[in-house]
């Protein structure tokens, strides 16, 4: 006869380790979700009593309580700090991007009970003192936003929260990363002016915009030409210096003349106005394309959706801090959000005797 079949053994509960170390199911389960109303030598010693018991969550009973939780009105039971360390902390959310980051991660923090707050760090914030503000507040999560001219917080213990970054532009701390598509969108900018007749495709960016993005935009733009053109029919990048406008069309005039493209992808919203002070008229003399028509200045281009990035970016962290993932990651996630196109004026479908631009 075929030995018996051994019994699995019972799941270890919450009430069992309870039980064992003489508090309550609900010590157990703060404790082992970090919650600081549990003392710091309770939880690690919660921890150490769970682990020696063989307790492990049960996913049926999890998904039940989200379901549960689902059912209930939302309430909000904590703040997510949004850091904005910009010079003028007003300029961050005038650009459109980032505005929508910001109303997406709202949105999310609403719908999951949390309170999405800024907290402006002037040049009389330290590491130490957001650090206490945040500890007494018991934020547990914070969103960096995209900063152009850098972010640093010495002397801030990042390994007490659980952090999201939107883009790559803030290098420090290493957190996991939400962004959109950016070698995406370049390549199906190219493709949906290929698309309308246009042969010569140039590309513009600027220095700054090209580093604080990693440079993924012009590589998608590149890889794009590699994939579709032979060598010769390549056209060079343009990468501006962003100094005064007058300095950079005079970087732009020759490489009109050099490359003579019949549409541009652009990232830099001084471009359109750039061309029309050399005499270029959009789309008469040249079509244009944006990379983000909502701060490109072009109506025809690329929708980053920047909406979902927020919504992504929050329910992402949302997830860190219910698993008590803390501080710096050994290994960066990077959520890419896909981009889509948008049809504007600024790139009608090219006629046929359409010549490239030769003028300026």
């Amino acid at each position: 006869m075929p030995p018996a079949a051994t019994p699995n053994p019972a799941r270890v509960s919450l009430r069992d380790v309870a039980r064992v170390m003489g508090v309550s199911h609900v010590t157990v389960s703060l404790a082992l979700r970090d919650d600081p109303r549990v003392s710091a030598a309770r939880r690690e010693e919660v921890k150490a009593t769970a682990e020696k018991l063989g307790y492990r969550p049960d996913p049926m009973l999890a998904s039940l309580s989200a379901y549960r939780h689902s059912k209930r009105p939302v309430t909000i039971h904590s703040t997510i700090a949004w850091l904005n360390q910009w010079p003028d902390p007003k300029a961050l959310r005038r650009l459109q991007e980032f505005a929508a980051y910001w109303r997406g991660a709202q949105e999310a923090a609403t719908s999951l009970g949390y309170r999405l707050e800024e907290f402006v760090l002037d040049r009389e914030m330290t590491g130490e003192r957001l650090q206490r503000i945040l500890t007494t507040r018991n934020v547990r999560g914070i969103l960096l936003p995209p900063h152009v001219h850098g972010f640093s917080l010495p002397g801030f213990d990042w390994a007490q929260c659980s952090v999201v970054r939107f883009g790559v532009s803030v290098k420090e701390p290493r957190a996991h990363v939400i962004t959109c598509d950016q070698m995406n969108c370049a390549s199906l900018a190219f493709m949906k002016i290929r698309e309308r007749g246009y042969r010569r495709i140039g590309y513009v960016t600027s220095r700054g915009h090209d580093r604080n993005t990693g440079g993924n935009f012009r590589a998608g733009y590149l890889a794009i030409q590699d994939a579709t053109l032979p060598l010769p029919e390549h056209l060079e990048p343009l990468l501006l210096e962003e100094r005064d406008a007058r300095l950079d069309e005079r970087a732009l005039k020759p490489w009109l003349r050099r490359w003579k493209p019949d549409a541009i992808i652009t990232t830099d919203a001084r471009l359109h106005a750039m061309l029309t002070d050399l005499g270029i008229e959009v789309p008469r003399d040249l079509a244009a394309a944006a990379l983000s028509v909502l701060d490109g200045d072009f109506d025809a281009g690329v929708d980053q959706n920047s909406l979902e990035i927020g919504q992504v970016a929050m329910r992402t962290l949302a997830g860190l801090i219910h698993q008590n993932e803390r501080g710096v990651p050994r290994y960066c996630r990077r959520i890419l959000v896909e981009g889509r196109w948008v049809d504007g004026a600024s790139l009608p479908a090219a006629k046929p005797a359409t010549r490239p631009v030769a003028r300026g």
